[in-house]
């Protein structure tokens, strides 16, 4: 009879499959886990602590947050991003495949089907009296993210004044997102190296455990490196060609041949570059991405931006898949020799791809290199400050929501070096207020779950709709 050790050794070089997890079961598993993935990566990161190190026992505790940690660092979905890694490390490349494509599947469909109704109904009374309180709640949500991640990230004066910076940073001086990021992340690294305590907090969305700890030794993974997780440069190449040629060949062809200037390659290099720069998740970059598609691209009204944040946050699936919505509105009103229909949905199928084939690159690349850096100080204090800038970011999302949610107008103010609308307080919506003010109450106050104060936010715009106080 083999020792822990040992049978520790064994498992890390066989991999998954030897231990009695076939893709059918692999598959049912990554299924149930998109089918549950509500609730913003707070959320589906907890489902997939509870069923896959909780329940399954695939892999360890530390391994679990190591993966985590990595996928916080990178720009994209770290949700999604971290069902791929651990369906890569269980099953190799295929199984980094299952998992990351189940898990975006359903939001998907979900949110092309609302994308298409919103589109051809979203004018008429009742459909726009439905996300009149959708977008009241969604305050509510943002806020909550804030909270969230603020009480996780911000546990010593460092992060709290990365976080403050970021906020001032963006929100009144209009500082590009990647720079914040690049800048926290270099100062986390710097001081996670040299040793400072203040780097090394806790990071990210963790989720809370319940039951005993699993560890890795336990886990049918154990604690070793698989052989097929040892990085090698051949490997490393391989994978980089691949993923390029599928994600950068189909923007390079619409530049080509429908020149720069049409939609549909606007979406694709839009889209492109918020793959690279979307670090910290889909709350701290939405805010950019709703400036630019209504500022700069014209796809979208403020209001229609909250609108598809309402149809992620209440669908299965990342949040990234607003990104969708913006593709589809963007491409439905410029189509072209199309229909408005079939460009919608190219639209938003193009802006989907090209946001989701950069994650698994990110991950088939990098995680057999960053597998064999667990503990690394500088790779956590990264993490850490990052995290914490992530909050300012995410306020200022918060703010720029509660802003176009409740004010009709705005005020430019563009002197001083500052960057930012402030809002005309005639203008404001009482109704929208005091809508988002229950919505908020609900939330912090009476704990109410996110999915019954959004039903509940919506149904209350059809009845304002249905008393006339709303058109």
């Amino acid at each position: 009879m083999m020792d822990a050790p040992t049978t520790a050794k064994v498992r890390g070089k066989l991999g998954a499959e030897q231990h009695g997890i076939s893709f059918g079961e692999a598959f049912q598993v990554w299924a149930r886990v998109a089918m549950l993935s509500f609730g913003g990566p707070a959320g589906q990161i907890a489902v997939m602590h509870r069923i896959i190190v909780e329940e399954k026992r695939w892999i360890g505790e530390n391994r679990f947050l190591h993966a985590l940690n990595y996928c916080m660092l990178l720009p994209g979905p770290e949700a999604q991003q971290l069902a791929t890694y651990i369906g890569w490390l269980m099953h190799r490349t295929l199984g980094g495949l299952l998992a990351g494509v189940l898990f975006v599947l359903p939001g998907v469909a979900a949110i092309m089907t609302l994308s298409i109704v919103y589109a051809l109904f979203g004018k008429v009374g009742i459909v726009a009296a439905l996300f009149f309180g959708l977008k009241a709640a969604v305050l509510a949500v943002v806020l909550q993210a804030v909270v969230r991640i603020g009480t996780k990230a911000l546990k010593n004066r460092i992060m709290v004044a990365l976080a403050a910076s970021a906020f001032v940073a963006i929100f009144f001086f209009g500082v590009p997102f990647p720079v914040i990021v690049l800048v926290a992340g270099a100062m986390g690294f710097i001081g996670g190296r040299a040793g400072v305590s203040a780097f090394q907090v806790g990071g990210g969305h963790a989720a809370a455990k319940d039951g005993k700890e699993v560890a890795d030794a336990d886990a049918l993974l154990g604690e070793e490196l698989p052989d097929h997780a040892r990085p090698t440069m051949v490997r490393a190449l391989r994978v980089s060609a691949v993923c390029l040629a599928l994600w950068l060949i189909p923007v390079a062809v619409l530049l080509a041949t429908l020149g720069p200037n049409n939609v549909f390659s606007r979406i694709a290099t839009f889209f492109s570059t918020m793959a690279v720069v979307t670090f910290g998740g889909a709350y701290a970059v939405l805010a950019y991405v709703a400036q630019q598609a209504v500022e700069n691209y014209g796809w979208l009204q403020p209001g229609e931006m909250l609108d598809g944040l309402g149809m992620a946050e209440t669908t299965p699936g990342p949040l990234i898949m607003v990104l969708q919505f913006v593709g589809f509105m963007g491409a439905f009103r410029d189509p072209g020799a199309l229909s408005p229909l079939t460009a919608g949905v190219l639209g938003g199928l193009l802006a989907t791809w090209v946001t989701f084939v950069p994650c698994f690159l990110f991950i088939f690349l990098g995680a057999p290199f960053i597998e064999v850096l667990r503990g690394n100080p500088a790779l956590h204090g990264a993490l850490s400050s990052i995290t914490a800038a992530v909050v300012g970011v995410v306020l200022n999302l918060a703010i720029w929501f509660a802003i176009h949610a409740v004010f009709r107008e705005m005020r430019p103010v563009r002197s001083f070096g500052l960057s930012f609308d402030a809002p005309v307080l005639a203008s404001v919506d009482v109704l929208a207020l005091l809508l988002s003010m229950a919505a908020i109450v609900a939330m912090f106050r009476f704990k109410v779950g996110m999915i019954p104060t959004l039903v509940a936010c919506s149904a209350s715009g059809v009845l304002l709709y249905m008393l006339g106080a709303i058109s």
